[in-house]
């Protein structure tokens, strides 16, 4: 492994920061997400969270409170020795309905605040822009991506984040899980449905506006300064044909380029053949301008990242089919070799090799895992520890499978931040229980808890993988 290569954590504002009324923040997305019944029907865009009973719980809206404690959290990412963190701002927090003439200065210096806490224990942050997040007011004003006037106020937004920041942050990445917008879409992207809509064609479209939106940023970020490096970030993990089938084998492949679809764009600068072949299948046609194909090919990304939580498997056997397991929102079929979480998702260490793998050959740029771990329950003893066994021995083959794709792969790999570093509120299912951190959080499904933070198991085994540059796993077989 590099001597510095970057070990941290991830998280999210819409999962932990919480403060949602406070500070001058606007309206998001997340905060119209509810716990429950009606999670997904919001979250695919189905449901009109206008429609939602008065009632309803909307959990990223306090989540866990880091507006509050970022102080003492970074102190412990500290005292595990990270050396890098991934997260990720509000967009409402620093323009509230997102077209203010100038940002909301409260917002900014919040951030500027919390990135000095970071610098102080030469923590290198690394910065999603938009993770799962639009401010609500683009959402009711323009049917969000579904337009393209959401490009213009994306890329002010940038501007002024660069700006702010062109000192202090090296590491951006545009958009969170790109891919996600296919799956849900409202969660993703704000994209809600209206009745006798082609949805295909609504996905496609704000698709094609956030891959403009990534390219005008990162030709941006390179104006303000030359030193940034932006990245682009999918939901990763291989399609395995269910057999040896060659009908199971095509079915992977597609399956596998659904993914890629925006990486492709992405990292190559034009639209895949086999994706124009898709759009002229499906009827499809992109609202573009000319300049939108120059600015995409002009302005790569520099890096990719990545979430690797399970692999998954496809075929055209329709008996098989319908064995699905869960899966990071979305389903697959049950591989008959792996283990599963208690939320079934399928637990494959050799599986992010291979993704590596498949990544690097495939776009010869540095990769980074930025999301990556096990949502399990949590029991707290008596004496209020936390014995996550389970969570450590994922963490640990999935690390040394990690290890071997470069060190015996050859695999560019610049860093590693595994999800949730602390408890935070689940994306998929809006529950505190499902849990990944290193750090506990006294919070529950319904909202209620203490909030005090303490240190689990895998606190201090994670603490010396870092230590030892991940030299510790070979003296764990």
């Amino acid at each position: 492994m590099r001597e510095d290569f970057l070990w941290g954590g991830a998280t999210a504002a819409n999962q932990c920061e919480g403060g949602f009324d406070q500070g001058g923040r606007g309206l998001g997305t997340v905060d119209v997400i509810p716990w429950g019944e009606n999670r997904f029907p919001v979250m695919l865009g189905d449901m009109d969270y206008k429609d939602l009973n008065e009632d309803s719980y909307f959990p990223g809206r306090d989540a866990i409170d880091m507006f509050h404690t970022y102080k003492e959290d970074i102190a412990l990412f500290a005292e595990m020795g990270f050396k890098c963190y991934r997260f990720s701002f509000s967009w409402s927090r620093i323009f509230p309905t997102g077209e203010e003439e100038k940002p909301n200065e409260e917002g900014l210096k919040f951030y500027e605040d919390f990135i000095d806490e970071l610098l102080k224990y030469n923590i290198e942050p690394v910065i999603t822009i938009c993770h799962f997040d639009v401010p609500l007011a683009l959402v009711e004003k323009y049917g969000s991506w579904k337009s393209r006037k959401l490009i213009d106020c994306y890329v002010a937004y940038c501007d002024a984040i660069f700006r702010r920041f062109k000192d202090k942050v090296k590491y951006w990445i545009t958009f969170n899980e790109i891919n996600i917008l296919l799956h849900l879409p409202f969660m993703g992207a704000g994209i809600q449905f209206k009745e006798g809509e082609n949805k295909t064609q609504v996905k496609y479209q704000a698709a094609h506006n956030e891959l403009v939106a990534s390219a005008k940023a990162t030709k941006l970020a390179h104006e303000i300064n030359p030193d940034f490096k932006v990245g682009c970030m999918l939901a990763a993990g291989n399609f395995y044909p269910y057999s040896c089938n060659p009908e199971d084998v095509f079915e992977a492949m597609n399956r596998d380029r659904d993914n890629y679809f925006f990486i492709d764009v992405q990292a190559r600068g034009e639209y895949p053949a086999y994706a124009k072949k898709m759009f002229e299948r499906e009827g499809i046609v992109l609202e573009t301008e000319e300049e939108d194909f120059i600015v995409l090919k002009e302005n790569t990304v520099d890096y990719i990242t990545f979430s690797y939580y399970a692999s998954r498997c496809a075929s055209t056997d329709q008996e098989i089919i319908q064995k699905s397991t869960a899966g990071n929102v979305m389903a697959s079929i049950k591989n008959p070799y792996l283990k599963a979480s208690e939320w079934g998702w399928q637990i494959d260490p050799l599986g992010i090799r291979i993704t590596l793998n498949s990544l690097f050959d495939r776009y010869q740029k540095p990769l980074f895992i930025v999301e990556n771990g096990l949502g399990a329950i949590d029991k707290e003893e008596a004496d209020g520890s936390v014995i996550d066994d389970y969570r450590i021995e994922y963490l640990k083959e999935h690390i040394k499978a990690m290890i071997d794709a470069v060190d015996e792969d050859g695999v560019d790999l610049l860093g590693y931040t595994p999800w949730g570093c602390i408890d935070l509120v689940s994306a998929s299912t809006g529950e505190m229980s499902k849990r990944y951190g290193f750090i506990y959080v006294d919070k529950d499904d319904a909202g209620k808890g203490t909030l005090k933070r303490s240190r689990k198991k895998s606190f201090d085994w994670y603490k010396n993988v870092i230590a030892t540059n991940g030299k510790a796993l070979k003296n764990q077989e």
